[in-house]
Formats: C-alpha cells, structure tokens, sequence
C-alpha cells in the first residue's frame, strides 16, 4: 500500500508515525511545502488534560512531549481593572516548533522522512498512491480539489486576531480585556516555556476599523498592541512572526472523504483557539483514521466509512462547544459592559455546557466570591 500524506504539521505527522509504526510495509510519504523548521505562531495550548488522550496507545510519545511543557490548574479574568481567577480550569502549553521538532523525530523513528519545500500544485503528482490524506490545514490543496464533492465552506469569522509572542511571563492563561478611546480589545496570553510567552491580541470589526490597523505596517500594529497592553506586558516587548491580523476561519466539510482522499486536522474543521484544543483535535483525528486502517487492512472505501462514522460524532460534539466559545467572543465587546462577576460568569459558561452547580465542584473558590459578589450587589452596606 501506498500513501501520501499533504502537510507535515501536528496531524500529518502524527498519523505517518502511527501508520509506520504499525505496518512497517507501508510506503508513506509526506511532503510539507514550508522548511522543516518553520511554524507559524508561538506556543500550543491544551486542556487540562494535556496529552491524556496519547496515554493509552503510545506511551512513548506521551513520555517525550510531557517533560517540555507548561502547566497550571486555574486561569486567571482582567476586566475593568478587576483580577478574577477561575480555579480549577487547569491548561498546558508546549512551543509550537518544539512540539513539531518531536513529532518529526518520532516520524523519523519509524522510517518516515518528511519532504520540505516541496510545492503541491496537482493531486495528480500522487497518481498510483492507494489512499492521499489531505493534512494540510485551512487552505487545504486536498478540500479545495474536492470542494464539492465534501461539501466543503470556510467562512470568515469578524473579528481580528494578531499572534505575538512576549518574554513576559504569566503565572496562568490569562484572558485580558482592555476598552479605551478606540474600542475593545483582547489578550489571550499564557506561557508556553520557562521564558516564553504566547500574546494573541483579538478585537472586534468596528475597533480594528476605528483604529485603522488595516493600514499599519506589522511593526505598526505590534508598537500599538504593546501600548494597549502596556501594564499586562510590563517592560517586555512583543515578538513578532508573522504576527498580521488575520480573520479566523470556520472550515466545515459535509462529508470527509472522496474517492482514496481524505481530511484531517484543520483541513477538515477548525476549532476557534480560545479553547485551546486545535493540536489535540488534530492529533485525535490522525489516531482514529490510523484505527479505521488497521480495522480494514487494505480496504481504503471501507477504512474511510469507518472513520467519519467512529470520529464524527465525537468531534462534532467538542465543534460545537468550540463554535459557542467563538460566537461569545465575536461579541465580547458587549460582553464588556457587565460588573466583573456577572462578565467572569458569562465567559465561563459560554460553552453552554457549565452550569452554576458543575462549576461547584470544580471551581469552588471562583463560585464562593460569585456568590459574594452577588450577595454584595443585593445587598449594599448603608452609608
């Protein structure tokens, strides 16, 4: 059997890995058209979880990610000068490249050498391949080909986002909302290594108009975004990489397969970076389409069904509550006009999936100064 995987991020080296590693006899290749040491971005944020899901089939990989990352159990509101922290909603995050440098070296483990700038133009370079799995991300050359066949759409979303990076350091990921004479902005920012730092400046149509950020040049808009979050920087500088503003996409596909091509990753879905699970939901996709495989030996149609029939529901499922985040954020500029308690308790049920008496278990201490705050409001102390 041959197969060639597009894209040598997270998801397509993850799956040639594990593809390898269970039938060595398979020839795979993956082909990238960026350098091997080229990433957009700074850190990968992950649910408390962290790489849970690697645990119980590959151990190893588990093993040699683990050691390089960040962690914290709560994270931590700035709105309106006010420090809320949210206990028990715990992250991990590992450098982007470094987590891409480990995952070639478990690719090259196996046999699976990644060709670099190698510029796809045509599937028909991989005529006489037995399956093409299409692992390269939002504007991806496999959905584009098949756009109608999967029923794919990708649909911008209003808002801008910029991704920096800082040597400022934060104890937590921390969501800052900053509101002045231009509009409303926002930061997600936590570390990702020791001295290392993700800073994601996001705001809203009419702020980025007001502001005339489509104007500046990068440099402009870093110097700008420094000045807004001056005192959540402190004397730290940001870092750019090819920090410009950038609409995010939803990508969606009716179906996931056509004929022996397939999707995966961001090539398939996107998940809004605000729940911080695009590399896990990535990663997951390559560990079932690998388990759809072994199930159906050569049998690609059959090994495709059972994919998106096992995967679908799953995902589908943490898509939504990714998409209900994204649409809390399109509007956090309204968001912005509650008290602090009723704004924290917004963001943390903006899933739709978390309620006051779930967030008691959990978030005992964020739920005990809620109510407080409530009583407080209810209740003012005479003059």
């Amino acid at each position: 059997m041959r197969i060639a995987i597009l894209g040598a991020g997270p998801a397509g080296l993850y799956l040639g890995f594990l593809i390898k590693r269970r039938r060595p006899d398979i020839d795979v290749t993956a082909v990238e058209q960026n350098p091997a040491d080229a990433t957009w971005g700074f850190g990968v944020v992950f649910s408390d979880r962290a790489l849970e899901f690697l645990r119980e089939d590959d151990e190893e990989t588990y093993a040699a990610i683990l050691p390089h990352m960040e962690s914290w159990r709560d994270m931590t509101l700035q709105h309106r000068g006010e420090r809320i922290v949210i206990d028990g909603v715990g992250f991990a995050a590992v450098g982007r490249l470094h987590l891409l440098q480990l995952l070639q070296a478990r690719a090259r483990s196996v046999g699976v050498e990644p060709v670099y700038r190698r510029v796809v133009k045509s599937l028909d370079e991989f005529d006489g391949h037995d399956l093409v799995v299409g692992a390269d991300g939002v504007n991806s050359l496999v959905r584009r080909t098949h756009a109608m066949e999967l029923g794919a759409s990708t649909v911008p979303l209003t808002n801008r986002f910029a991704w920096f990076g800082t040597a400022q350091r934060f104890d937590t990921l921390t969501q800052t909302f900053v509101e002045n004479e231009l509009g409303c902005f926002n930061a997600h920012h936590y570390r990702y290594a020791p001295g290392m730092s993700t800073f994601i400046v996001e705001t809203d149509q009419a702020t980025f108009e007001r502001g005339g950020f489509a104007h500046m040049t990068e440099a402009q808009s870093r110097a700008a975004c420094e000045r807004i979050f001056a005192p959540a920087l402190g004397d730290h500088p940001l870092i750019s990489n090819n920090s410009i503003w950038r609409q995010f996409p939803l990508v969606h596909n009716e179906r996931w397969s056509c004929g022996n091509c397939v999707l995966l990753g961001d090539a398939l879905h996107t998940a809004h970076f605000s729940i911080g699970s695009g590399t896990r939901l990535a990663m997951e996709d390559a560990i079932a389409l690998d388990k759809a495989l072994a199930a159906h030996g050569d049998d690609v149609a059959a090994a495709l069904a059972g994919y998106e029939a096992a995967r679908r529901p799953i995902l589908e499922k943490l898509v939504a509550g990714a998409n209900s985040s994204m649409h809390w954020y399109e509007h956090f500029a309204g968001h912005m006009r509650l008290a602090p308690a009723d704004f924290a308790m917004s963001y943390i049920t903006r899933s739709g999936r978390v309620d006051l008496e779930r967030l008691r278990k959990f978030s005992p201490r964020f739920v005990a100064w809620y109510e407080r705050e409530k009583v407080s409001v209810l209740n003012p102390p005479l003059p």
